[in-house]
């Protein structure tokens, strides 16, 4: 069996080190969607090294920190499921009460079918990668 975090990127790159990547999710309702991709194939947090599982979670709240700066949501979703595809990664979801399942999770019933109201800034994408550089990189 083929996994798809291995073989792609899994969405369009914000950040990169040589143990996990920063990718943003392009999803309709959901601006700022993005995930952190562990770069080896490996299933959960238990299988690294503490010290991996400390620069992973480092990385997924610097990722939270930055959606917020931007997008001031109502509330972030932190979700380690990979139920379908077990490559170890993290979503990182800003919420609004607005979008379209709020307050269920996204992957629940669609609660209405309502565009968000917020603005999000047309270069969303490139303003994440450029804070997480700052915040990464330093």
């Amino acid at each position: 069996m083929t996994c798809e975090l291995c073989t792609a990127v899994g969405g369009q790159l914000l950040w990169q080190d040589t143990r996990l990547r920063v990718v943003y999710i392009d999803e309709p309702g959901y601006p700022g969607y993005c995930r952190v991709i562990w770069a080896t194939h490996v299933a959960e947090m238990t299988d690294l090294a503490n010290a991996d599982r400390a620069h992973c979670m480092h990385v997924v709240l610097a990722v939270e920190s930055v959606l917020r700066e931007l997008l001031l949501p109502d509330k972030v979703n932190l979700a380690s499921l990979g139920n379908f595809t077990p490559h170890l990664h993290w979503h990182v979801i800003p919420r609004f009460r607005d979008d379209p399942h709020f307050p269920q999770a996204i992957w629940g019933p669609r609660q209405r079918e309502t565009t968000a109201s917020h603005s999000t800034p047309l270069d969303l994408a490139e303003q994440i990668a450029r804070r997480l550089a700052i915040r990464l990189d330093a």
